[in-house]
């Protein structure tokens, strides 16, 4: 039975100790970075050997290609795709037309990862941002109000599924507000419930069935002012699986991230005890790959449920003439107001 985390590798290929350790610790999950791709036949032998070290063929094959600043599949051998403000800017102009495009910008990235053996993007986002607010998530969000957000993003989500992708909702229940990076260190938002009820969570609330989602490592003082979302007891029981309403597969958001405090292990043990199904780490580190997996147990109970039945979610890609998609895509994004 796989291991309640998901992992990142190295390099290029599986090296053999990466290889002893995937058969001994059977993550749940594969994330790939730059730092693993190189070219197509590439990138789909990784996944293959990643596949058969870990020894189960279900297994989570992700990656953040959103487009913009955080795309990790690149050109020349991938398309360059538009942050998400562009669909939000396209959508203030004609709502029909940035749905579509959204939509679009999806489904062709789905046609990217699919032959590769990726099959969940972490994508699309629900933050919303506020004036002030860090440039972490910036130009990555579909706009400033939650409806919009909300609308966006289930274009986005419907496309890649609409691919053969599962999407991952992010970063629940918002960064947005966020005044600090938490790659770097840990923000905290003090604005009061009633007022992120109707903003912040608002977003994620119409997109509470999708089938996977990520934390946000921010600490919320209206609802717990001390720890961050991802090792939130109250975070996670009252606000994402309560008040969102959320009932995909939680993963935490990467437990090497500046935010979170303690070591790799403690994390991780801490995320699991708030209620993230599985733990996401990433940085390819193998001694702490170990301790991530010593941490997590096999996949069992409701988190086992819930990674089971969002693996079944998947489906074949629905047929599509990507020239007339991408020409079509490439003339939204071109004539805004088309």
């Amino acid at each position: 039975m796989a291991r309640a985390f998901i992992t990142g590798l190295a390099g290029l290929a599986l090296t053999a100790d990466e290889r002893g350790f995937l058969r001994e610790a059977r993550p749940w999950g594969l994330i790939l970075f730059k730092r693993n791709v190189e070219s197509p036949p590439q990138v789909a032998r990784l996944v293959e050997e990643f596949l058969d070290a870990a020894g189960h063929r279900d297994a989570a094959v992700l990656i953040d290609q959103e487009g913009g600043r955080v795309q990790r599949l690149q050109p020349p051998h991938w398309p360059q795709y538009p942050p998400g403000a562009a669909y939000g800017a396209l959508y203030l102009q004609n709502r029909t037309a940035g749905l579509r495009a959204a939509w679009l910008g999806a489904r062709l990235i789905a046609a990217d990862l699919h032959p590769l053996g990726i099959n969940v993007d972490c994508l699309p986002l629900a933050d919303v941002p506020v004036p002030g607010s860090d440039s972490v998530i910036g130009d990555r969000a579909y706009g400033a109000t939650p409806g919009q957000v909300a609308a966006i993003a289930g274009a986005v989500a419907e496309g890649l599924q609409a691919g053969g992708v599962l999407p991952v909702l992010k970063h629940i229940p918002g960064h947005g507000r966020a005044t600090a990076d938490s790659h770097v260190r840990l923000p905290t938002v003090n604005a009061p419930r009633a007022e992120l009820e109707v903003a912040d969570f608002a977003a994620f609330r119409p997109l509470q069935r999708l089938p996977l989602g990520m934390t946000a490592h921010v600490v919320f003082t209206a609802c717990d002012p001390v720890l961050p979302v991802t090792t939130s007891v109250t975070m996670i029981r009252d606000v994402i699986r309560g008040f969102i309403g959320f009932d995909g597969l939680l993963m935490s958001d990467d437990v090497s991230m500046g935010a979170l405090s303690g070591s790799i292990g403690e994390r991780s043990r801490a995320a699991l005890a708030a209620g993230c199904d599985v733990v996401l780490h990433c940085n390819g580190k193998l001694d702490e790959m170990q301790a991530v997996a010593a941490a997590a147990p096999e996949l069992g109970g409701e988190a086992g449920r819930r990674a089971a039945a969002a693996m079944a979610a998947r489906r074949p890609p629905s047929p599509i003439d990507l020239a007339d998609a991408r020409r079509e895509f490439a003339g939204l994004m071109g004539q805004p107001t088309a």
